[in-house]
């Protein structure tokens, strides 16, 4: 069965996610993403206070297969990691959309994420890649 992408969402073609309430985004890696990696083991993130930059490597996944790149979507201030992370990355396996998120971040510059794939193009994107 094919994932469902959240539609409020925005997507990054390395299959991230990001999601905006007033001036704070939400990242996550997307359920295409966590397949590819298999059984996640670790999560390397950022910490509150640390900037991030819009393609640029903010953390890394690491699986029983590979360790994986995670890139951000946007520009800003880190303001919270998700810390269950640390005592349990198998929920980026579980719930990669919702509990699984990795970082918000206070957005230096909201109008990037227009640029950011839609869950329909997103979803388009990731069948193309699969054939």
């Amino acid at each position: 069965m094919a994932a469902t992408y959240p539609e409020n969402y925005r997507y990054t073609k390395e299959h991230e996610w990001v999601v905006v309430e007033g001036d704070t985004a939400t990242i996550g890696i997307t359920d295409y993403a966590q397949k590819e990696l298999g059984d996640v083991v670790y999560v390397d993130l950022p910490q509150p206070g640390d900037s991030v930059v819009a393609g640029k490597t903010m953390g890394s996944v690491e699986s029983v297969k590979a360790v994986s790149d995670v890139y951000s979507p946007v520009t800003g201030e880190v303001i919270e990691v998700n810390q269950k992370l640390a005592d349990a990355p198998e929920k980026v396996n579980e719930d990669p959309h919702g509990e699984a998120w990795m970082v918000k971040v206070r957005l230096s510059n909201p109008a990037e994420v227009e640029s950011l794939l839609t869950a329909a193009e997103y979803q388009s994107y990731i069948e193309g890649s699969e054939s």
